[in-house]
Parts: structure tokens; sequence; C-alpha cells
């Protein structure tokens, strides 16, 4: 199967060198860059929200009647990724840490096709957002490595935001760290927009410990985090302790299922 590149302005792009060529070949995806990293932060309502956590996905349609927003953030040199299909609407969020991005971006990309697989007309949309000029270039690596893997797809992918790396940093007292951390996506309209989010439910705690896995840093850029980022490593690694094995969590080895009550909450479904 031929790969196809990624596409700006419907133009084939080569593969990349680093983000400073993109971005210098590309003058209207800075403009577009700045534009969207001036925005205000939406506060997005949890009753409509599915909040994707760091090394997760989540995809949908406009057809789903429990979610209206998918969103993350808290994302430092992490990237948020958004991948739509104009036709179907099916949309996927992703937030990429750089653990595993060639095998990630795929799995993007089969979600979304497979939501949008009797829709013969459309094109998929690439929005990327995050890292910032982190003093180890962490941020870059990856902003090139998800570049590149999407170009490694057979689908046309037509990247329409790119405020990452450095279109996405701002220095404070000669302290460097991200203008946007968080965004959301309407799944009705796929509007992208930058976000916060009070509730990143359900089961917090317990995805955030997935991260814990696999010898992961604490932080790979302690002095860009945000302000909360310290409670919620002490609260998640205290959930740790208070579950050392996993046979509370999930008994019989079953996963843990949850449903949108008609308050909006989130309530998790007991298991007969």
């Amino acid at each position: 199967m031929k790969e196809m590149p990624l596409l700006i302005q419907s133009k084939e792009i080569d593969r990349l060198r680093s983000t400073a060529e993109l971005f210098d070949n590309n003058p209207h995806l800075q403009e577009n860059a700045r534009t969207f990293s001036s925005r205000p932060l939406v506060d997005v309502d949890p009753r409509c929200l599915l909040y994707v956590q760091q090394r997760e996905f989540a995809a949908t349609t406009p057809a789903d009647n429990s979610v209206s927003v998918i969103g993350s953030d808290d994302a430092t040199t992490c990237h948020l990724v958004v991948l739509r299909h104009t036709g179907s609407g099916a949309v996927c969020l992703a937030h990429c840490d750089g653990s595993s991005t060639c095998s990630e971006v795929p799995l993007l990309v089969k979600a979304v096709a497979s939501l949008s697989n009797l829709c013969k007309d459309g094109r998929f949309e690439l929005h990327l957002v995050g890292g910032f000029n982190d003093d180890s270039e962490t941020s870059h690596e990856l902003s090139l490595n998800i570049l590149a893997a999407f170009q490694k797809q057979k689908e046309d992918i037509h990247l329409e935001t790119c405020c990452i790396s450095e279109m996405n940093d701002i220095a404070e007292n000669g302290i460097h760290r991200p203008i946007v951390y968080g965004i959301g996506v309407n799944v009705k309209t796929g509007e992208v927009f930058p976000a916060s989010f009070a509730h990143k439910g359900p089961a917090e705690k317990l995805r955030s410990a997935r991260t814990f896995t696999g010898g992961q840093y604490l932080s790979t850029s302690p002095m860009a985090e945000p302000p909360h980022f310290v409670q919620h490593i002490k609260s998640t690694i205290q959930f740790l302790l208070e579950h050392p094995n996993s046979d509370s969590l999930f008994p019989g080895g079953q996963p843990q299922f949850y449903h949108r009550a008609e308050s909006g909450d989130w309530e998790r479904l007991v298991q007969s």
C-alpha cells in the first residue's frame, strides 16, 4: 500500500528535519497557531465531557448522545492530537507522551476510519497542539515523530492546526512553558479550542496510575507543570499505595464499565 505524505493546503509535504522548517515553509500555520494560542480558555461542562488522560485516546461521532466534547489537558512536552473525518464527523482525541507514537497513530486513524466507513465524502483533518521550547528538546522530538507517523499512513491526512513546540512557547523570567496546556473538540461541529477541565473522570486516579507503569519520570519538564501537578502526583501515588494489587479494582480480571447518568455524571456499572 502506498504511503501518503501529509498535506498542507492540499499540497504534499516532504519528510521534515525540524519544526522550524515546517513553519518557515508554511507561514499560515504560524499565523493559525498564534491565533489559536491567543484564544481564551473554555471551562468545559463535565456533564457533556469525555476526558482523555495521558496515553489514552477516545473516538466518537456526532450521533453520540452522551458526549459533546472530548478533551484533555496538563500537556507540557506531551502533544494533544485531534483527527477528524469531515464527512462523517467522526473524531478522535489522543494525549501522546512519546512512549509508543508509532503504534498509537495507526490506532487513531483506524478508529476514525472505522466510524466513517459508510461515508464516501469528506477527508481526514489533523490538529496538533502541545509541547514548548524545553531544554532537552523533548517537545521537538515528539513533534517530528508524530508528523512522521502520520506521513506513514495510507490515507490522505490534511494538517489544519499545528500549535506545537516553538509555536506553543512562552518564556517568563527565563523559564519556558507551554501557552496552551489543554484542548477540547466539539463532537458536533468539529471545532478545536483551548480548554480547561475541573473534572477528569471517570476513575481519574485509577487511569492516572496507568502512566506510572513503564518506568516514566514523574515529569519531563518540572518547571513548566501546572500548579496542581504536585497534588495530582501525590494523590495518584497514594492511590497506588492503597491498591498494591489489582484484585480489588478488577474483580475476576474484569474491566470497569461506566455510563452517563441522567444527572450528567459518570456512574460505574456493577457487573452481576
